[in-house]
């Protein structure tokens, strides 16, 4: 494919929206957002701002663009020059030797200059803040650039993404052509590059995604921490009540792959206390370790679930670690009303976030009454009769 390149002025031109971001970047600071907000920015503007002007300086004038340089600096309070002599020698495959040069010498004095500022005026901001921030946007764009390459080369197939991070995530096209202009990349687009839906600092989350044994160990470390197991009910518990007055009153609840630790079958336990709670579980040894939490009167049944025979329940509850086809279900849900448990970013039908620091959402799909078959309907009323194995009532607690 045969790429045309724009001219010097029109790739400058096309280079005001990074200039303004990195405007609101340095706004933002002056407003002293929490650590996380500073660890985000420092991630989003490394990558997104920051990474173009390393191969591709904005601005015709060598002095416009060490001054740029400099304020960068500042607002990412990380020497740009710096950054630009070890990720050039990534890209020639070398290793990185730092040479203190006059801009590095300058910029480095003028962070330190303005690190010393704000421990006068706001030593606790500093301290918080600041330096947690710092550390963990650090600590992102580590793992942004080490999942980059974990696979060889690997892009990110987000439409939206490329467009908050201009275009970062064609990053084998990068690689290709590291000269070429930040908005040429998806006209340099190649065929067969291994991609990702994850963004590059998340993307060890595919192993999660693919290994429910992953989220098995998390479930089990639950289990060792009464307050943790009381904190996941709880947020559990909130997120189902914001979504009751469109689940009517359920008269009998599917909850499929109960867990481990039933955190799902307790909330809505509480939600919902006159409903029939069933259990459906493919792991035998996980019924057996949730069963003394279960809340009295739960059944539990030792099967894979099967939208066609398990049929018969108001509404079905899925775990964020299904076994199976999920889109499936989201398409033709196996009940009147459907509750997924699934990652924060994938917002299907309506939806409310379980927790941030989770990264879960729980999205309610319901399927029309009117293309309930009249069969269906019938046994919404009339429940198959399906093997089940009975929950003695438990006081256990939390």
């Amino acid at each position: 494919m045969i790429v045309r390149p724009r001219s010097e002025p029109e790739q400058r031109a096309s280079d005001r929206p990074l200039v303004i971001a990195l405007l609101a970047h340095a706004a933002f600071l002056l407003c002293a957002p929490p650590w996380w907000g500073i660890a985000l920015a420092f991630w989003w503007n490394a990558n997104a701002v920051a990474h173009p002007f390393v191969h591709r300086p904005f601005f015709a004038a060598p002095r416009a663009n060490a001054l740029w340089s400099l304020a960068s600096s500042l607002v990412l309070l990380v020497p740009q020059e710096l950054w630009r002599q070890r990720h050039l020698a990534h890209h020639a495959g070398r290793a990185a030797r730092v040479r203190w040069n006059a801009r590095l010498r300058r910029e480095s004095a003028a962070l330190a200059a303005s690190a010393a500022l704000l421990a006068f005026v706001r030593p606790d901001w500093l301290l918080w803040h600041v330096a947690p921030g710092l550390g963990v946007g650090l600590a992102l764009c580590a793992l942004h650039g080490h999942y980059e390459h974990a696979r060889g080369t690997t892009n990110w197939r987000s439409r939206l993404g490329n467009r908050l991070f201009f275009n970062d995530g064609y990053h084998a096209e990068h690689h290709a052509h590291p000269r070429a202009h930040w908005s040429a990349l998806p006209r340099l687009a190649q065929d067969g590059v291994p991609c990702s839906r994850w963004p590059a600092a998340l993307r060890w989350m595919e192993a999660l995604t693919s290994a429910s044994g992953a989220l098995d160990a998390l479930e089990r470390l639950a289990l060792r921490s009464r307050s943790l197991r009381g904190w996941l009910v709880r947020v559990h518990e909130r997120a189902l009540r914001d979504l009751a007055g469109e689940l009517g009153t359920p008269r009998r609840i599917a909850i499929v792959g109960g867990g481990l630790f039933p955190r799902s079958a307790l909330a809505l336990a509480r939600v919902f206390p006159r409903a029939e709670l069933t259990v459906i579980d493919l792991d035998a040894e996980h019924l057996e370790r949730a069963r003394p939490t279960l809340p009295a009167g739960t059944r539990a049944i030792h099967a894979r679930f099967d939208p066609a025979r398990h049929r018969g329940f108001d509404l079905v509850v899925l775990p964020l670690a299904l076994r199976g086809a999920k889109d499936e279900l989201y398409e033709r849900p196996p009940a009147r009303h459907l509750l997924v448990h699934d990652w924060l970013w994938r917002r299907r039908g309506r939806g409310v976030a379980i927790s941030l620091l989770l990264l879960k959402r729980l999205n309610l799909v319901s399927a029309p009454l009117a293309a309930t078959s009249m069969e269906e309907r019938r046994c919404l009323s009339s429940p198959s009769r399906l093997p089940v194995s009975p929950v003695r009532p438990s006081r256990a607690s939390l």
